[in-house]
Order: structure tokens, then C-alpha cells, then sequence
């Protein structure tokens, strides 16, 4: 949209309906799909004072005649960075549903909660089927976005049904959640001041991107901060039933991707250290996709997690005292990494139009424990290979395949490598603890 006069445009300020058809027209061309009425329906509410736009608080501002404006500048201001959203539909993030609801869904004091709206449509009668229709339904659009265009479904044994949205559309999700967070605590800070203090005569006034004068309530949102290893060495078990614990994670950056805000603890279920807060979005990366308690799928995203941000993934995991000790992987891990890596030259492959493609479903499963490594064995199969509907590739003893990636360490990330081993430790446990016997995944929101 060019820069015209807007209809109802004052001193910079355009009602809520121009602004949602200017948001609409800014946005056309996006690789996030937004929805109409981000500004005039709910979960939106002007008089609160904001409205949400991609990862943008947009003020409110209550003009004369009682009517409710926004300034022009501050909705294309958000859709100028939503515009700079490169999305790939192939990486996805199952985002329910889950056994247990993720910890931050229970913060009471975010009215996005995206998880919760979306599992919540999904779960009425006839929700999926009118997502699938793109149906408007409730007017739950998030943050402006119209999740229904991007939502995929997938059915697992014939019978659960999870449902998924694409990797950068859920980092947008939880910076928009974290962002509404920051702007709430900053309004009840301001009243609980203005409670012990005498009010003010006239109400907050700021600068628009144009110059001009604009009211708003309350202030800038605080960016997160980077994390440097503040809970190094802790035991999740303590650290998790201290009171505050949720408020401090959102107040970090995620440790390994380093642009969104933290939303979970992340710890070693081997040894119940806490390895560092993370996003969802990475702690759903990471998480093992279960078929059972004990064998595992092994999806495309491995791909990221042993080559291309390999480093960052490794020093992630061996935060963990215990890992580094072992200079090893969590067993589910380690399985997936011998899987993926070790046995990689093992898995047949089938002509495809540009090249070759690797056939069937990479699985691996194992019996038996860390625990007692003489008898743990890791067993690589492909499923639905053409030749066989399961054909198995190796079966690996645990302490071999430990070696095995001890040796691929070294070569792929020398820096972690230099600082794993018992010799570089102190004050370790003598006894390791035990594996947690729940390990589907599933209901784990902390993994």
C-alpha cells in the first residue's frame, strides 16, 4: 500500500478498521499468511491497551469521540518485519497434542498462550475439519497470523492424530507470547508504582516512527538476555520447585539458537542436570520422536542437529556434568546419532529424478539401558524399504557405538571434544543416576 492518506487518519492515529485492512494489504505477499480482523475481533482487545502483530506490541491509543486508533506507522513498522520471515513448510514443530501441556502454557498472565488456543479450537467438534477448510470459525487468529493456511496434520498408527506448524512460525508464535509477557509485567509494574505514588496529570506520551505524539500506556518491552551458563552444574529436580523459576527462564535468550526467548528448562533425563532454557522451538527439535519407550524414528531433523548446527547441539547436550563426563550422548541420542551418522553408508537408496534418494524410514531401537552397557545393543533398521517392509542394517553394542561417536567428537567439534572426560571434572557424582523410565517423549515438555 502506498503512502496515502488513510480514511479516519489523524495526526498519525487510523481507527482499528483501516488498520486492519492496511495490515492485510502490507502483508499480501508474506511467507506467513496473516488473517483479517487482527484489530477488530477477539482474542484482540484495543482497550487493554495493545493489540499483537507478529512479534510487535502495537498501542492503542482512545481518541476523541471514545473510538479506538493506533498509529499508522507502528502497523506497517510490524508488518515490515514479518515480511522479513523466511519460512521453510518442510521443517515442521509438532505443536500438540501432548500428554502434558508445556510448563509455560501456564502463565496466566499471557492472554496469547498460542498452544492453548490452538489445542482448544482443535478440540471442538468439528475443529480439525474446519481448519483443514480454512474455515474462519472463531475468531482465534495469533498475533495477526492465520494459522489454519499453514497448520499440517498427520495420523500416527492409524489413529492419533498430531498436528504441527512450520519451524519459523512457531519462533514467531513464542516471541509474539513472550513479547505480550514483557509488556503486561511492564504495565503492572507502572500501576503498582503509580499505586504508591501520586498519578500523574496527563497519561504516558511517546514519539511515533513519524515524529508525532501518541499515547501509550506502557513501555518498551525488555529484550532478552543472553545466557552464560548461570545454572551450570544444577540438578533440575532442585531447581524446578523453586518459586520464580518460569519468570526467570523467560527472562534469557535460547541457548542454542540465540534469537528467541527462552520458554523451557532444558535438563538430561540420564542425569538430571540442567543443560540451559531453551525455546519450544528448539526443545521440540531435539526431543526424540518415540514410536516406543525404547525405539525411536529418526527424523529429517537429525539432519540439523549432527551436521548443519552440529556444534552448537553438541555443546548444548554436554552442559550436562554427567554427558561430559561420559563423552557421550543421552542413550536416545546416541542411538539416533549412530543411526544417522555411523550407519549412514549402510542405508540402501533408490533412483529418484535428481539423483538418488535414501529409501524407507530410518528406525532404531535398542535393548537394554546405559545403565548396563555389556548388554546394550542398538539395532538400525529401515522400515518400508521395498526390498523388505523392515530390513535391519547393523546391530551395534552401546560401548561401541559410544566410542564411535567419542572419535566423531573430536572431528566434528574439537573444542567440545577438549572439554569432555572425567579428568575434566570435579565434584561429579560417584554413581550416575538412573535413566528416568518414561521416556516416550510425548508428555515431556522438558527434554
Amino acid at each position: 500500500m502506498s503512502e496515502r492518506v488513510m480514511p479516519g487518519r489523524t495526526d498519525g492515529l487510523i481507527t482499528l478498521g483501516a488498520a486492519d485492512a492496511l495490515w492485510v494489504d502490507l502483508t499480501a505477499d508474506s511467507a506467513v499468511p496473516t488473517a483479517s480482523g487482527a484489530f477488530t475481533r477477539s482474542p484482540a482487545h484495543p482497550r487493554v491497551g495493545y493489540v499483537l502483530l507478529g512479534g510487535h506490541v502495537v498501542a492503542t491509543v482512545r481518541a476523541s469521540g471514545g473510538q479506538w486508533r493506533v498509529p499508522e506507522a507502528e502497523v506497517r513498522r510490524a508488518a515490515a518485519e514479518l515480511n522479513a520471515v523466511r519460512m521453510d513448510r518442510r521443517d515442521l514443530v509438532r505443536i500438540g497434542p501432548f500428554r502434558a501441556a508445556p510448563g509455560q502454557e501456564n502463565n496466566e498472565d499471557t492472554p496469547l498462550r498460542w498452544r492453548r488456543r490452538i489445542t482448544g479450537e482443535l478440540r471442538e467438534p468439528g475443529g480439525p475439519e474446519r481448519a483443514a477448510r480454512r474455515e474462519v470459525g472463531p475468531p482465534y487468529h495469533l498475533a495477526g497470523i492465520d494459522w489454519r493456511r499453514l497448520l499440517v496434520a498427520r495420523t500416527r498408527d492409524g489413529t492419533q492424530r498430531t498436528w504441527w506448524l512450520p519451524r519459523a512460525v512457531v519462533r514467531l508464535l513464542d516471541a509474539a507470547e513472550h513479547t505480550e509477557a514483557q509488556w503486561v509485567q511492564a504495565a503492572r509494574t507502572r500501576r503498582s508504582s503509580a499505586a504508591v505514588t501520586e498519578p500523574p496529570s496527563h497519561p504516558r506520551q511517546a514519539r511515533d516512527a513519524e515524529g508525532r505524539r501518541t499515547t501509550s500506556p506502557e513501555g518498551p518491552t525488555v529484550p532478552p538476555r543472553p545466557y552464560n551458563g548461570e545454572l551450570e552444574g544444577r540438578l533440575y529436580s532442585v531447581l524446578s520447585r523453586k518459586p520464580g523459576s518460569a519468570g526467570r527462564v523467560a527472562g534469557w535468550a535460547c541457548a542454542v539458537c540465540r534469537t528467541a526467548p527462552a520458554a523451557v528448562l532444558d535438563h538430561c533425563h540420564e542425569h538430571g542436570y540442567v543443560r540451559a532454557p531453551v525455546c519450544q522451538s528448539c526443545n521440540t527439535q531435539e526431543r526424540p520422536d518415540h514410536l516406543y519407550s525404547n525405539d525411536i524414528r529418526v527424523a529429517n531433523r537429525y539432519t540439523r542437529l549432527f551436521h548443519t548446527d552440529a556444534d552448537d547441539w553438541l555443546r548444548h547436550w554436554h552442559r550436562c556434568p554427567g554427558c561430559r563426563a561420559r563423552t557421550t550422548l543421552p542413550l536416545p541420542h546416541l542411538a539416533a546419532w549412530t543411526a544417522h551418522i555411523a550407519c549412514r553408508s549402510l542405508r540402501p537408496t533408490h533412483p529418484a529424478p535428481r539423483g538418488r534418494k535414501p529409501c524407507g524410514v530410518l528406525r532404531v531401537s535398542w535393548t537394554g539401558s546405559q545403565n548396563a552397557p555389556r548388554s546394550c545393543l542398538l539395532t538400525v533398521a529401515v522400515d518400508f524399504c521395498p526390498s523388505g517392509e523392515h530390513r535391519v542394517l547393523a546391530r551395534v553394542p552401546y560401548r561401541e557405538a559410544a566410542e564411535r561417536f567419542g572419535v566423531w567428537l573430536a572431528e566434528t567439534a574439537p573444542a567440545v571434544a577438549a572439554a569432555a572426560g572425567p579428568d575434566r571434572l570435579d565434584g561429579l557424582p560417584a554413581q550416575s543416576r538412573p535413566v528416568i523410565a518414561d521416556t516416550s517423549g510425548e508428555g515431556l515438555a522438558l527434554f
